[in-house]
């Protein structure tokens, strides 16, 4: 590649790639790369990719009309939350993440947008920001996938990397410095990769695992070391430099103990240790490939409740995120250190800080940024939000912020609205969104109880405002919202925040499963809901939708579709998972029946899909083979006719054809396909898109008028198919038709966009053979959910199981069809529907929150059966009133009758009037309790079993309990209470029983074989006393004479046998024992007449003085005096009775008085026993902790003895190996001394040529080798005896090498005869191959030898061992008898056992005795009584608690219970008034009120200076009531005066008006006085009323 500037550069970017393809070297030396032949050429850090050149656009097939720029990337409104790893931050108000096919670069202020497509359409696997920001890395999916490092802010391709994996990239990695990525791939190579990416070089690369793998991270201080985790392992990563040059070594992590735990989170601390998660929460801190210790909080508690997703160093401190929605610090210091404090390895530790984001949160990846100096954090919630965070934990720490929400996991369902630019999406994540997608912005969202699965808006026809929205829900639920403009109602203008909110019309329930399919027909009249419950209900739109009634189908309903405009009938298609597809006509609102909304006489057509795709390919395979053999035919037919211009003759003959592969079976699937998605073509007909193996082709279908046969058992076939190029294993699962400009567009299984051009009305084959083509979503997970267009067709809205929604402009404006108008906006305008007259003024809609709340149709059963129930209550009522009137005539019938005379009643039988009635009632009787005992059968046999197992466990564990009472005393004695050994004892004890019966055994054997020779049987012949002594003598290792195997063998034979035989004569001795036995048995037996002379004699005086045995009732029975009955006779008897009687008793009670003391000794014995077993006890465990090292020692003994053995017997065959050595050495000495004579006497004496064949004798190469031969001789020091006895001529040898004389030992001298000269070639020879053999022999003997000596200082080391290792068995068998020792022995004593006393006197000195008082012992004896009762009374407390603890239980249960029925009002009430749960400990905690504070403390205050006035007060207005009481009663004796003065006027008045009557004038005089008087008096009682106030 040439260093051209960027510019230049980008012009020619397959030449630069061309020059950068990686290499496949799965480790890249750094010496290597110094040679000069294989460096490459540095790529310049100027040079950039052109990004056309890079991205991959849209496809089209080559007679495709309309341009590849069909659809123009607008805007995405989703984020696929649920990736592991999807948020990237390359500058404070820019956030990146994977969406589909694209990068999203997203301003957070202005929400602008900016995408990168990838370069392969399949899809992204991960994205990173570089260390400095300058660059992000994006790894993609697919074959051969790339990773492309664009720069920022430019967006610019900068390099391109290659061959890092197989399939698909996982995760990447930049090291501290940026100068390498590390990246690591999906299955099946699981690749690691670490690279030279700017200058795109592999430096190295090595598999991961066998497994997934998840992650990989570089070290932030050691850039040499790296970590990977994924599936059940975590493995630590080195960049070691060795001889052959740099190499990536792994180690993996062994879990040990720990319970093996997918790994998704780690970080490398900076003195080499790492901490990873687990997937249940707690932290593992690993050094050297082991787990050192468990991190949890206190009490055990897990550090997350869940998988722990990330782990982040950052400036010393260590943070934890969670899949719990919870961020903790951690004290580094405390981690770093931890050790393990018992065997468990679990340390507990509580968190420096924590942060807590919310009940439904979800975190799982955060990254930080520096705004203006300070950090913030930016986190990705799977629950479909991006939180801004401010972890500084102080008093200044920022609230957290949603920054975005988005839906959460796949998209449901998406529809557009008919009047203007808005779209509405719902999902799983219970929530509905508005979105303006001409704006590019969200308006509003709405949440429910469940997540939504369907949704549709209502056409013009249903609502002209277009602002109403059907969502149907995964709880049966369907709800009516309608989006409206809040700044339009009445009284709010100016008032509202948000642009568009949401109001909910109605609800309601028609289905018992997730809705999937809303459709309104075309005329708006009737609205339809389909599920996975197989109904369709139909309702009727008025002002609500008011139900009609509903139909069953024969599979979970897929998709419905009414029947467009330009039919005839208004007819419903319904598409159903299973195959099947059913068409129904719109039902009338008639009036239903009261019982159900069930619609049975609604006409059905269905079709069945039968599989052809098996014959279309049987079919298409026939035609191949028989074009084939037209070809084939063709060409012959030329071939001759060639044959024949050319004037040869040519056998014309057809050959016969060779057998042909059979034709594959016609195969059809078991389960049927599902049916995905599918529109009407014409009345009755319509096309389909399936699913499964009958993929990769479009059916047309027709209903048939055949409806009388069973929808099961049909079998419908399309009449006609469309074969889609591309989609066999990629089926299309959404078709959407644009009308303006003709073209149907189809979601794809891989997430990827088709669109089909439409020249004609009808579709087929060729009509759909071109088409355009581009990847819009994921390729693994965002099958296309849904595909709409806008109401003016301008715009394309795409969503899918990704998460992702994303528009598209429909054609640019140069490329416009001439129907549009040409002139047009630039930016769509949104005109949001207006509010509905008098919403303002309804109530809230009551919504349904219980997922279990019924149907309409199980309401509507359930109010049929209601009344139902109230009319046969009704009845049962009149019935009852019946019977009680006649109940009353029949008592007053009775009454009559007992008022009758006796004679004239009527019996009570007679009143019966059939006793069948009665009889019949009986068993009806006897049949309910039979019944109530079958319902009671399980309870009563879980009783019973109860009862059982208390038995087993309290009084069958014992072996018997007896208690005896005394007759004439209160003494009694019971049984001990002895519980049954158990079985691990007996298992214990069989088990030691065999064991030692199996040693006892062998060492009887062992003594058997050990027996001396000496008790051999004479019969044994000599030879087994000479190999007996031969054994005897192999046994000694220092012997020299060892027998040879085979000898050994024989006598081994031999030895056999003479134990055979004597094992013989020892069974025949026996048998002849016992037959000697029987005879002598036999003769002792008496004869059959044989009679013994002194029975005979007993037999005699018996009868004799047998006396009269006469029956009472006999007739010759005689009744003698001395047996006559009288009364005092019976008297005496009765008496001597009672006497034996009363002996009886009092001995029992005097044994029974014995048993019992003898009792009370053996509790003292028991009481000891049980002491001593304690002692044992203790002694057990201290023993079960040593056995496990006793048991290790106890096997290196056993080891060095086999090894011991073992080295035995291998100097016993290496010293009998050097035996036969040195006798085949000695064999060759001779032979060669023979020769050496043979050769003197064959030159015999004087001969001259003695010298010339002593030479041909010896030559100088045999002396040579004999020299070598000599060399070995010495160094195993056997030369002395071959020294001694050579001949003279070997003293020659010497000479032999410095003669100068050279002759020629092929000719025979003239003068030498000739026999001599060939019989000393023939002797050289022979001495030639003796020297060899004799060489090989002592070679192998020194070996031998050496090998023997080797043994001999292993043996003595093995020795050495045995010793050593019985040394330490002896002190550890010390150690534990010390152990033993130590434990405390309680030893009972009696008093005369502790009583010091010497001759029977007090002794003088009592220094060395432990003195008790009379008082201390009386003290002590009194102390065990009540310790008896203190005991009994604990047993009685402890009763009592455990009874307490019972009622507490049950209490603890109850409040549990209340108080999660509380919690859970307390939430909906919360839910209610706030919208969302609300911790008022945490607004409370971050909520100071300094103002509000000082406010309380000055009413704290006000109102202790209101309380001491108003004390002050109070003590006024009690001096003042006394005061007022005083009055009062003054007050009161004044009105009694008052009152005798009114009495006393009224009297006056009287008497003066009876004297005025009487008199006349004659006391006119008198009557001015009175009057005076009278006035006088009320001018006084006045001024007494005025002083004296009432």
């Amino acid at each position: 590649m040439e260093e051209e500037p960027a510019e230049d550069a980008q012009e020619d970017p397959s030449g630069a790639e061309g020059n950068l393809d990686e290499q496949d070297n799965s480790e890249v030396s750094s010496e290597s790369q110094k040679r000069p032949e294989e460096v490459k050429k540095k790529i310049p850090e100027t040079f950039f990719y052109m990004y056309e050149d890079v991205y991959s656009g849209p496809y089209a097939t080559d007679d495709f009309e309309i341009p590849t720029d069909l659809l123009i990337f607008k805007h995405s409104f989703g984020y696929d939350c649920t990736r592991p790893v999807n948020l990237m931050m390359m500058d404070t108000h820019t956030v990146g993440y994977i969406a589909g096919n694209q990068v999203m670069l997203q301003n957070l202020r202005t929400k602008n947008q900016t995408y990168v497509r990838s370069s392969c359409g399949s899809g992204i696997g991960f994205i990173t920001a570089h260390p400095s920001k300058e660059y992000f890395a994006v790894g993609e999916k697919g074959k051969k996938p790339n990773i492309v490092i664009y720069s920022y802010p430019s967006v610019r391709p900068y390099r391109i990397l290659k061959g890092g994996t197989e399939v698909a990239y996982v995760f990447g990695d930049f090291n501290r410095t940026g100068t390498l990525l590390a990246s690591v791939g999906s299955s099946p190579d699981y690749m690691l990769t670490i690279w030279d990416w700017k200058q795109e070089d592999t430096l190295l690369r090595s598999k991961a695992f066998a497994q997934d793998v998840y992650k990989v991270m570089f070290s932030a201080e050691n850039e040499e070391h790296l970590t990977t985790g994924g599936s059940g392992h975590i493995k630590f990563w080195k960049m070691a430099l060795t001889l052959t040059g740099l190499k990536l070594q792994g180690a993996l992590g062994r879990f040990g103990k720990t319970a093996v735990s997918d790994i998704i989170s780690f970080v490398e601390l900076p003195d080499g240790k790492v901490v990873s998660g687990t997937e249940w929460g707690n932290l593992l801190l690993w050094e050297g490939g082991l787990i050192k210790v468990e991190l949890c909080q206190v009490g055990r508690k897990p550090c997350h409740k869940g998988p722990v997703s990330q782990l982040i160093f950052d400036e010393g401190e260590l943070y934890s995120v969670g899949i719990d929605g919870v961020i903790r610090m951690w004290n580094f210091e405390v981690v770093d250190t931890a050790d393990p404090v018992d065997d468990t390895g679990l340390v507990e530790m509580e968190p420096m800080n924590e942060l807590w984001l919310g009940k439904n949160v979800s975190l799982n990846f955060m990254t930080k940024i520096l705004d203006h100096e300070q950090p913030f954090w930016y986190a990705q919630d799977m629950s479909g939000t991006i939180w801004k965070l401010d972890l500084t934990f102080s008093n200044m720490t920022h609230d957290p912020e949603r920054v975005c929400t988005f839906h959460s996991g796949r998209i449901e369902a998406i529809s557009v609205s008919p009047f203007t630019y808005l779209m509405a999406t719902t999902a799983l994540d219970r929530s509905v969104r508005i979105y303006d997608f001409g704006s590019n912005s969200q308006l509003s969202v709405i949440k429910f109880k469940q997540g939504g699965t369907a949704l549709t808006w209502a056409p013009a026809v249903v609502n002209p405002e277009g602002g109403l929205i059907a969502v149907g829900f995964e709880d049966g639920v369907v709800r009516i919202i309608e989006v409206y403009d809040p700044k339009l109602l009445p009284g709010h203008e100016g008032q509202a925040k948000e642009s568009a909110e949401i109001n909910l019309k109605q609800v309601f329930k028609p289905h018992s499963a997730a809705v999937t399919a809303l459709a309104y027909e075309q005329k708006g009249d009737v609205f339809a809901t389909g599920s996975k419950d197989k109904t369709v209900f139909f309702f009727a739109i008025e002002d609500e939708y008011k139900p009609i009634g509903f139909i069953s189908v024969p599979g979970p309903v897929q998709a419905l579709q009414w029947s467009p405009p330009s039919h005839d009938k208004s007819m419903l298609l319904i598409l159903c998972e299973n195959g099947f597809a059913v068409q129904v006509p719109a039902p009338l609102p008639e009036k239903q029946g009261t019982a159900t909304y069930h619609i049975k006489n609604l006409p059905t057509q269905y079709f069945h899909f039968y599989s052809i795709k098996s014959r279309i390919k049987l079919e298409e395979e026939i035609a191949r083979r028989e074009k084939e053999k037209q070809k084939k035919e063709k060409e012959r037919l030329e071939w001759i006719k060639q044959q024949k211009e050319m004037g040869l003759e040519v056998d014309e003959t057809k050959e016969e054809e060779a057998e042909e592969e059979p034709l594959p079976p016609i195969y059809i699937p078991e389960e049927p396909s599902p049916i995905l998605c599918g529109f009407y073509s014409a009345p009755g007909k319509f096309w389909l898109s399936l699913g499964g193996y009958d993929s990769g082709f479009l059916y047309h279908c027709e209903f048939s008028h055949n409806d009388e046969e069973d929808p099961e058992k049909r079998k419908d076939e399309p009449f006609d198919v469309i074969p889609m190029k591309d989609t066999n294993d990629n089926p299309i699962h959404q078709i959407s038709f644009c009308t303006s400009n003709p073209l149907m567009f189809c979601g794809m299984q891989d997430g990827s966009l088709r669109a089909y051009p439409l020249s004609v009305k009808d579709l087929s084959a060729e009509v759909l053979k071109d088409y355009w083509y581009m990847n819009v979503h994921d390729n693994d997970n965002g099958q296309i959910r849904g595909i709409c267009c806008s109401h003016d067709e301008r715009c394309l809205i795409t969503c899918g199981g990704d998460g992702n929604i994303f528009t598209f402009d429909l054609l640019s404006e140069e490329e416009l069809p001439e129907e549009l108008p040409k002139k047009l906006p630039k930016e769509l305008k949104v005109i949001i529907p207006p509010p509905r007259s008098g919403l303002e003024k309804e109530k809230a809609t009551e919504d349904i929150k219980d997922p279990n709340a019924d149907t309409i149709e199980e309401y509507k059963q359930k109010m049929e059966y209601e009344r139902k129930m109230k009319e046969a209550e009704e009845k049962k009522n009149k019935k009852r009133e019946e019977l009680s009137a006649l109940r009353k005539d029949f008592i007053f019938l009775l009454q009559k009758n007992q008022e009758l005379p006796k004679h004239m009643q009527l019996h009570r039988e007679e009143f019966e009037m059939d006793h069948r009635i009665f009889e019949e009632l009986d068993r009806q009787t006897l049949q309910r309790i039979q019944l109530v005992r079958e319902k009671l059968a399980w309870e009563h046999e879980k009783q019973l079993i109860g009862l059982q197992k208390l038995q087993t466990q309290f009084r069958d564990s014992l072996e018997f309990t007896l208690t005896v009472h005394a007759i004439q005393s209160n003494h009694q004695i019971s049984t001990y209470s002895l519980l049954t050994v158990s079985e691990k004892y007996t298992q214990h004890k069989k088990h030691g029983d065999s064991k030692w019966e199996v040693l006892k055994e062998k060492w009887t054997a062992l003594k058997q074989e050990e027996q001396p020779e000496e008790e051999i049987l004479r019969e044994t012949r000599p030879v087994h006393r000479e190999s007996i002594a031969f054994e005897k003598e192999a046994e000694m290792p220092e012997t020299p004479e060892v027998q040879k195997p085979t000898t050994r063998y024989i006598e081994s034979k031999r030895e056999k046998i003479r134990r055979l035989v004597e094992k013989y004569d020892a069974l025949k001795a026996k048998i002849m024992k016992r037959r000697a036995e029987w005879h002598e048995l036999y003769k002792s037996k008496p004869k059959d007449i044989y009679e013994d002379s002194k029975d005979a004699e007993e037999i005699k005086e018996a009868r004799e003085n047998i006396g009269c045995y006469r029956l009472k009732t006999a007739t010759d029975y005689t009744l003698t005096e001395d047996k006559r009955i009288s009364t005092e006779k019976k008297m005496m008897q009765l008496a001597t009775l009672e006497h034996l009687i009363n002996t009886l008793v009092i001995n029992f009670d005097a044994e029974l008085r014995l048993l019992r003391h003898e009792k009370l000794k053996m509790d003292v014995q028991m009481k000891s026993a049980s002491l001593r077993c304690i002692t044992c006890c203790e002694e057990l465990l201290i023993l079960k902790k040593l056995e496990i090292h006793e048991d290790l020692l106890e096997e290196q003994i056993c080891g060095i003895i086999s090894e011991q053995e073992d080295i035995q017997s291998k100097l016993k065959s290496c010293l009998a190996e050097i035996e036969d050595r040195k006798c085949e050495i000695v064999m060759l000495q001779e032979r060669e001394k023979a020769l050496y004579a043979s050769f003197e006497a064959s030159l015999g004496e004087n001969n001259e040529f003695a010298d010339f064949l002593t030479n041909i004798f010896k030559t100088e190469v045999e002396c040579v080798e004999k020299e070598k031969v000599a060399r070995e001789a010495d160094e195993e020091n056997e030369n002395e005896e071959e020294g001694d006895e050579k001949p003279d001529l070997k003293t020659d040898e010497k000479k032999c090498g410095s003669e100068d004389a050279v002759f020629d030992d092929s000719l025979c001298p003239e003068g030498c005869s000739e026999d001599l000269f060939l019989n000393t070639i023939q002797l050289r020879q022979q001495r030639i191959s003796i020297e060899k053999a004799l060489a090989e022999e002592k070679k192998v003997a020194a070996d031998l030898k050496k090998e023997y000596n080797a043994l001999a200082i292993k043996a003595k080391e093995v020795e050495t061992s045995l010793d050593t290792a019985n040394k330490e068995l002896e002190a550890f068998q010390w150690e534990k008898l010390h152990r033993l020792n130590e434990l405390y022995v309680v030893v009972p004593l009696r008093l005369h056992q502790v009583q010091c006393l010497v001759d029977g006197e007090m002794p003088r000195d009592f220094s060395q005795t432990l003195v008790f008082t009379n008082q201390s012992l009386q003290y002590l004896q009194k102390r065990i009584v009540d310790l008896r009762n203190e005991k009994r009374m604990q047993r009685e407390i402890h009763k009592k608690a455990r009874e307490q603890h019972k009622q507490l239980l049950q209490d603890k249960k109850e409040m549990e219970m209340e108080i999660q029925q509380l919690e859970e009002r307390c939430n909906h009430l919360m839910m209610e008034k706030f919208g969302r749960l609300v911790d008022f400990e945490a607004v409370q905690a971050h909520s100071v009120n300094i103002p509000m504070e000082k406010m309380k403390v000055r009413i704290m205050e006000k109102e202790y200076e209101h309380f001491v006035e108003l004390k002050e007060w109070e003590e006024r207005i009690v001096g003042l009531q006394h005061q007022l009481t005083t009055l009062t009663r003054e007050n009161t004796s004044k009105l009694h005066q008052l009152n005798r003065f009114c009495h006393e006027k009224h009297q006056l008045e009287t008497e003066l008006e009876s004297l005025t009557t009487g008199q006349g004038g004659e006391f006119e005089g008198t009557k001015s006085s009175d009057i005076k008087e009278t006035a006088r008096l009320k001018s006084r009682l006045m001024n007494v009323s005025k002083k004296w106030p009432f």
